[in-house]
């Protein structure tokens, strides 16, 4: 377990990542976590007394990392940007994110959909996963499983995705 002291800091404009609140992981640290790694791992352990896990990291270059930090886990935390924490972790080997059956049975129904999905980087996969996980209604569920078998139709990325329903709002 590697413990590392780190201030949490916010992205002002920075595309994608505007507005994200993180704790910046520096390559030093990040080696002895997993050495080498260039791309996005997992990590578990606790931020402060809050336990962790299946965390992903996000390469910034350089062999630097940063670890968002959801305004759920800040509420946690009862931390915001500018304030310190104290981060216990190592690598989350055991993380796995299963298709939900749902989705799969929806995918199923046209097997290049399938091989599509299953074509993407597991961390988009999750993307896509953990979103339609997160619907708190039957019916917002259900309008998602609708957007990713579309977006699976037309080759859609989940940002591509998630960006075309913004548009739809304006």
């Amino acid at each position: 377990m590697i413990t590392l002291k780190a201030e949490i800091e916010r992205y002002g404009e920075m595309g994608e990542k505007t507005g994200w609140s993180y704790v910046f992981i520096p390559e030093t640290v990040a080696n002895q976590i997993k050495p080498g790694c260039r791309k996005s791992f997992r990590i578990k352990g606790s931020i402060d007394q809050v336990i962790i896990s299946g965390m992903a990291t996000v390469p910034v270059g350089d062999g630097n990392f940063i670890l968002a930090l959801k305004s759920s886990l800040r509420k946690q935390l009862k931390k915001e940007a500018g304030a310190s924490v104290i981060l216990n972790m190592e690598e989350d080997r055991d993380f796995k994110i299963e298709v939900p059956e749902d989705l799969e049975l929806c995918l199923s129904d046209e097997p290049e959909l399938m091989e599509r999905f299953m074509a993407l980087p597991k961390s988009h996969r999750n993307w896509y996963i953990n979103w339609l996980n997160s619907a708190k209604t039957e019916s917002t569920r259900t309008k998602r499983l609708v957007k990713i078998v579309s977006a699976m139709d037309r080759k859609l990325s989940f940002g591509e995705m998630m960006r075309e329903d913004k548009q739809a709002k304006l």
